[in-house]
């Protein structure tokens, strides 16, 4: 086996969310970039968009960890390849330090991680002290290496809170109160890095904001042990793989993507939005986004419409999750109630409403075998279709989601993590003529 390795570590956590998590993270993240350092940033959970922020501050790639989804040992494979190369590793937290049953907590205990709790402290005075003391002594194998205040009306406020700290916790920064350093957000969480105008100068701002106000020393050097792993057969070796990537299908996995390519498989990008036509492929992946900001225009484009359609009629798989599906619907209506037509493939409809439907980690025992995710998603579907399957929950009670199927299209609410199961993901995307080999 090959020898541990060793590097800076921190996770970014906090009492709730809506603290300045991914806002803390970031800065961190672009203040060392900008001093010339390697860094990788993991997310910690399912989320889509933080890691299109924390990319672009850290300017490498985001990967998910999650003890359940991602499970122990992927994780620590993830951790230690980032700990090969990097000068630092920042992971930030889901929600709440303890929330869930696979918490920031848990994952920050299982390695080693030291954590940095970042609280708004915009309307609290001696009381960040309680609340700092809380979260680094409610678990007794939790290491807190810090807290950092976020919000601070000025240098008495920043003063106040600091001494309100026990003894032994350190006060790692005082952000101030800056319209300027919040990150644009909408319904499923920020608005993506691509949309925010000027992010390369807001991230640098973020930067400069640290550096003023914040700890700029290392966190303490923490090892990462190798696992054993097991080479992956090229399953999908020559088969092409058409992905969806544009303003309207952008939530993707890079570990996803990572094992597709693994597998063999050659990936090429289109916009459902500005191109004509699918390229040429065998198979299509639909991943999960924002058609519903998009759906006019994707309606208009009645000759990419058609070439899905024929896709389709070839018998060629298609792979559909969340927005993708509804891409594949009959139409999609808005939150204003306008009504597009979308792609026809899949009898039924879908309307946006201001209430989530459903949001969680889930599980799905599929005919090419059992796979994890999530789901997280506002709208609403209505189909005739029955389905194949129903996803599970991790936690009791709540309501699964349906995977649909008509030929080869396999769609669904749920976002799959694809490393949860190589194989069934390989004959999900494996052409009709080489699915008997998979079998």
């Amino acid at each position: 086996m090959s020898a541990p390795r060793h590097c800076p570590a921190l996770l970014i956590t906090a009492p709730a969310s809506g603290q300045g998590k991914t806002t803390t993270t970031a800065a961190l993240a672009r203040y060392h970039r900008n001093q010339g350092r390697r860094v990788r940033v993991f997310k910690t959970g399912p989320d889509f968009l933080d890691p299109m922020i924390l990319e672009r501050a850290s300017g490498n790639p985001v990967y998910q960890l999650d003890l359940w989804m991602v499970g122990e040992a992927h994780c620590r494979q993830l951790l230690w390849e980032a700990a090969a190369d990097a000068d630092l590793i920042l992971v930030e937290g889901v929600m709440g330090l303890f929330d869930g049953q696979s918490s920031s907590a848990d994952l920050a205990v299982k390695f080693g991680l030291p954590v940095l709790a970042v609280i708004d402290a915009g309307a609290m005075a001696q009381t960040f002290g309680a609340v700092a003391y809380g979260l680094a002594h409610y678990r007794e194998d939790l290491v807190c290496a810090g807290v950092a205040a976020n919000k601070v009306a000025g240098e008495s406020h920043s003063a106040m809170l600091a001494e309100s700290l026990p003894e032994g916790l350190r006060l790692w920064a005082s952000l101030p109160r800056d319209a300027g350093i919040a990150l644009p957000d909408r319904h499923l969480g920020l608005v993506q890095a691509a949309e925010i105008t000027d992010i390369e100068k807001h991230l640098d701002h973020l930067a400069d904001v640290w550096m003023k106000h914040g700890f700029t020393d290392f966190p303490d050097t923490i090892s990462f042990d190798p696992v054993n792993t097991t080479p992956l057969s090229p399953l999908l070796e020559g088969v092409r793989i058409a992905v969806a990537r544009d303003a309207a299908f952008s939530f993707l996995y890079q570990a996803n993507l990572d094992l597709l390519t693994a597998l063999g498989a050659e990936l090429v990008f289109f916009s459902p939005l500005r191109d004509a036509a699918l390229p040429q492929a065998g198979s299509l992946y639909l991943p999960g986004g924002y058609p519903e900001l998009h759906s006019a225009q994707l309606a208009a484009n009645h000759s990419m419409i058609e070439s899905v359609r024929a896709h389709h009629a070839a018998g060629k798989p298609i792979v559909a999750e969340c927005g993708g599906m509804l891409y594949l619907l009959e139409s999609l209506t808005d939150l204003h109630g306008h009504k597009a037509e979308m792609v026809g493939l899949l009898s039924g409809s879908a309307k946006m409403q201001e209430k989530l439907a459903n949001l969680g980690l889930h599980s799905v025992a599929l005919p090419e075998g059992s796979m994890r995710g999530h789901t997280f998603h506002y709208s609403q579907m209505e189909s005739p279709l029955a389905p194949v399957a129903v996803s599970e929950g991790v936690r009791a009670g709540r309501r699964g989601e349906a995977v649909y199927r008509a030929g080869r299209i396999n769609a669904s609410y749920l976002h799959l993590y694809f490393p949860s199961n190589p194989r069934a993901t390989a004959r999900l995307f494996v052409p009709s003529p080489l699915l008997t080999s998979l079998t």
